[in-house]
């Protein structure tokens, strides 16, 4: 039961985190908005453009405020996500055939049904590339929205929503390293290949020193960043080889520290003070130190005190230089256009047909069940919120669109669609969810 208890209570302060952060992130988006149409405007653009770098064996490399934050600080929230992704696998919603499924066939259908209807109102030109920029769902905002509900959202709604999500960023992911590679440079890989091997063998050693694991963590990162597939897909590769579970068998950490303790028990007393001067008691105190620290999963505490930084700081930041869109004569004047039809279109409606039908197949096929206490109008309220696409809409939309004009007039509907989206969920569930946890 206790073990249990503890499972819940770290998926509550995850949601809690999620939640929380979506506040920040909306009021960073609003600023980032308001400062860009605002007489400081040209403070918003140089700031943006800042050139910030380094120099390294007599070279200069240097990039804009803006462009360090979306290759450099997103890398970190790709590895949170990559964390999120391999903790699911593992051990969670997503570590069995049978609980995996549902979330799994609902996240496809959710992210190819939106592509198809980009694709509809965009099948030549320029914008035909914006496809992916539908597909994702913003866990931040969806979870923030379902956590408005508060005790009335069954736990398994929570969990539904969150692998869903989680599987959503996976297949985000897939798309940004495949479709949204313009050239690969093979001997750039192999650099990033020898130091996710270097990684690799720290992890491996279980060693204390941070260097080792940073210096190589930094060089994929690097290697990553003039090898044509974005940057922040090193993060994900990092993440996928940091463990999740404890580096040490349970019963001997339980075996060792009972022994450490009987020891620590006959050097005499145990006061404040005397490690200073009794090096057996400051020795077997270490012990009982490292082994807890063993016991502890390098991922999940990873991923514990790097979501308070990625909520509060990394993706307010990311929000405040990627959705500051000018909006004037000519921006209005294109709107809407096929590239806002095929986003508005895809997030709202695509994602609730695509979760909804896959969602239908998977339980009608009986390869699936609906989770505990949900019913079919708690899925569709879900699979509404889902149509929030936000953060990596709003990235892939940089990455997936040439001109700045299509790249506005994208943001304008990401910003749209998942405020419809994000009220629309909200008032299904509101209606339909029961007033009363039961």
């Amino acid at each position: 039961m206790k073990k249990e208890e503890k499972k819940k209570s770290f998926f509550e302060r995850f949601v809690h985190s999620q939640a929380s952060g979506s506040i920040i992130l909306i009021l960073a988006a609003v600023i980032a908005v308001v400062w860009a149409n605002s007489t400081w405007a040209d403070l918003y653009h140089y700031l943006s453009h800042l050139d910030i770098g380094v120099i390294f064996a007599g070279e200069t490399y240097h990039m804009g405020l803006a462009h360090w934050v979306k290759d450099g600080l997103m890398t970190i929230f790709f590895f949170v996500v990559g964390l999120e992704i391999k903790r699911e696998v593992l051990l969670g919603e997503l570590s069995s055939l049978r609980k995996a499924t549902l979330p799994v066939l609902a996240a496809v259908g959710g992210s190819v049904t939106p592509a198809l209807i980009y694709y509809y109102f965009n099948t030549t030109g320029p914008a035909i590339s914006g496809w992916g920029i539908p597909m994702a769902t913003d866990i931040a905002f969806a979870i923030g929205i379902l956590a408005l509900l508060g005790d009335r959202v069954p736990t398994g709604l929570k969990i539904f929503l969150t692998a869903l999500a989680i599987v959503d960023d996976l297949i985000a992911v897939l798309v940004i390293a495949i479709f949204y590679t313009a050239q690969i440079h093979v001997i750039s890989l192999v650099v990033a290949a020898i130091f996710l091997g270097l990684f690799f063998m720290a992890v491996k050693s279980k060693t204390r020193r941070p260097f080792l694991y940073l210096f190589p963590a930094i060089g994929v990162w690097a290697s990553f960043m003039v090898s044509g597939i974005h940057a922040t897909i090193a993060g994900v590769l990092i993440a996928l080889l940091v463990p999740v579970k404890s580096q040490i068998d349970p019963g001997r950490f339980l075996e060792q520290i009972k022994m450490s303790i009987e020891r620590l028990g006959e050097t005499g007393p145990l006061t404040r003070g005397s490690l200073t001067y009794n090096k057996m008691q400051w020795r077997l105190v270490e012990d009982i130190y490292l082994l807890a620290d063993d016991m502890i999963p390098p991922g999940i505490f990873l991923e514990k005190h790097l979501h308070p930084v990625q909520a509060f700081v990394i993706l307010p930041l990311f929000a405040l230089f990627a959705a500051g869109v000018s909006i004037n004569s000519e921006t209005i004047g294109s709107f809407p256009g096929p590239v806002s039809l095929g986003v508005m279109c895809g997030l709202i409606f695509g994602k609730q047909i695509g979760i909804m039908l896959f969602s239908f197949l998977a339980i009608f096929t009986k390869i699936a069940d609906l989770p505990e206490e949900v019913k079919w109008m708690h899925l569709w309220g879900v699979s509404a919120l889902a149509g929030i696409g936000f953060t990596m809409s709003i990235f892939i939309s940089e990455l997936g669109l040439g001109s700045q004009a299509l790249i506005d007039e994208a943001k304008i509907s990401i910003f749209v669609a998942s405020f419809l989206a994000g009220i629309m969920g909200y008032l299904l569930l509101h209606k339909t969810l029961p007033r009363q946890a039961s």
